[in-house]
């Protein structure tokens, strides 16, 4: 899947009992990340870090959802490690996808590979992604992990601060930048036009990079 692609629908079984994508989703942003197996160390400890920062994404309205290529009865037994060992309670569900068939969808592992109950990590290594979605269901960015990399969901929280923002202002934010921080008017956006969005004006070291303050 690529930005912009639309994120495919699909019903499965979760921990928190059977949903639709499209409907649990609704009119809300959503983060769905990806594991290449239960019981794996770096993906537990990911899964106490999302936990931990559940409020951070309540309050962006993004709904926040797993996934891992093992069955049902695997996540509940690997949700008993994953609270025991990062002091957390499980409280977004996981997706059951030991036919492999969201992650087909979702184009991160190859189209022949099927069940998962003798494929190992390793086998599944590019099965460890992040796709925020969009309340158009549409992706609006994407990450890939290598399974040793441990996901920095502060970044996370970042690109999600400034997708947002930038699909409702005309503007664009620049390198490390943060909620609050100046940014940059769209190229696409003449000074005329960018005069009567910003009567304030703009900084401009060059004719193509004006800056003014973040829209509110």
């Amino acid at each position: 899947m690529k930005i912009g692609d639309t994120a495919p629908d699909f019903h499965a079984e979760t921990t928190m009992g059977p949903l639709n994508f499209y409907e649990w989703v609704g009119d809300a942003w959503a983060m769905l990340f990806s594991h290449p197996k239960d019981f794996t160390p770096v993906c537990t400890t990911e899964m106490g870090a999302v936990n931990r920062l559940m409020p951070e994404f309540k309050a962006r309205g993004v709904k926040v959802i797993g996934l891992s290529v093992d069955s049902l009865d695997r996540h509940l037994a690997w949700m008993t490690d994953i609270e025991t060992t990062q002091k957390v309670s499980m409280s977004f569900p996981l997706i059951a996808d030991d036919d492999l068939a969201v992650a087909r969808a979702y184009g991160m592992i190859s189209g022949p590979a099927c069940g998962s109950g003798f494929r190992t990590a390793m086998d599944n290594q590019t099965v460890r992604n992040v796709f925020v979605i969009g309340p158009d269901k549409r992706i609006r960015f994407t990450i890939q992990y290598p399974m040793s990399t441990g996901r920095d969901f502060t970044e996370i929280l970042r690109a999600i601060d400034s997708v947002q923002l930038t699909a409702e202002h005309k503007v664009a934010t620049p390198a490390d930048w943060r909620q609050g921080e100046d940014v940059i008017i769209l190229p696409s956006i003449d000074d005329q036009t960018a005069r009567e969005m910003f009567p304030a004006g703009w900084s401009a070291p060059t004719s193509y990079l004006r800056v003014v303050p973040q829209p509110a």
